[in-house]
């Protein structure tokens, strides 16, 4: 069964009535467990995709279904809960609230959903633990490198145990050292059995995933699974 079904998925903007065609009949099916790329040039429509399969924009046309749910069908409260207990993002920029410690940062999803917080402390700090910063759980964004930063989002994004990861550039503001780490610590969460979808300009990140799916003109221009041999494979 796939966990994600987009099909025939269209998005254009309108500026002083012109169309500017952004997506154009995308089909791609992804199931669960799955390590996957999406790459392109600038331009070439990734960030849409990834703005539709994260339910934070709509597609012009076209069915986008997540874990047996018509997005399309849903409101905005629905939409918002998907988002919160199905998803959990990565972004190049991080997006940590400063002046709050890692610990409270990575349990912010649970306070936004208004969720019971029982024993949110402990699975935070074992989150934390998870990915190397049991030494940072009180250190606020401005207090951590780069690479750690990018780990405490990655702990933020597991919080709720989320059917399906999306990581936008991860590495994109990383040295190459921490770039290392963070995709070492996706090639364990997908060991795991976390589906994740990783959107990348960077053709050796996008070999990390068992499958690489290219896109160019908004359109997809080739879809593969990598071989073993072929994967980038943690040292």
């Amino acid at each position: 069964m796939n966990l994600l079904e987009m099909n025939s998925i269209c998005k254009s903007y309108r500026n002083i009535g012109i169309e500017t065609k952004v997506l154009q009949n995308v089909t791609l099916h992804i199931k669960e467990g799955d390590y996957v790329s999406i790459i392109g040039p600038s331009g070439a429509g990734k960030s849409t995709l990834m703005a539709i399969m994260g339910c934070l924009a709509q597609p012009t046309s076209g069915e986008y279904i997540l874990d047996g749910e018509e997005v399309g069908k849903l409101n905005d409260r629905k939409l918002s809960r998907v988002r919160n207990e199905k998803i959990g993002f990565v972004f190049q920029a991080f997006h940590l609230l400063p002046g709050v410690t890692a610990l409270e940062n990575v349990m912010l999803p649970i306070v936004y959903a208004k969720n019971s917080q029982g024993n949110a402390k402990e699975r935070a700090r074992a989150l934390l633990a998870k990915v190397g910063l049991e030494h940072r759980l009180h250190h606020t964004p401005g207090q951590l490198s780069g690479g750690e930063q990018q780990r405490v989002t990655i702990a933020r994004s597991l919080i709720n145990d989320p059917r399906i990861i999306l990581a936008d550039e991860p590495t994109g503001n990383l040295d190459s050292k921490n770039g290392i780490q963070t995709m070492q610590t996706f090639d364990n969460l997908v060991k795991e059995g976390k589906t994740i979808i990783l959107i990348t300009h960077d053709p050796a990140v996008a070999q990390h995933a068992g499958r690489i799916i290219s896109i160019l003109d908004g359109q997809i221009a080739s879809d593969r699974n990598l071989s073993y041999e072929e994967q980038t494979r943690p040292l």
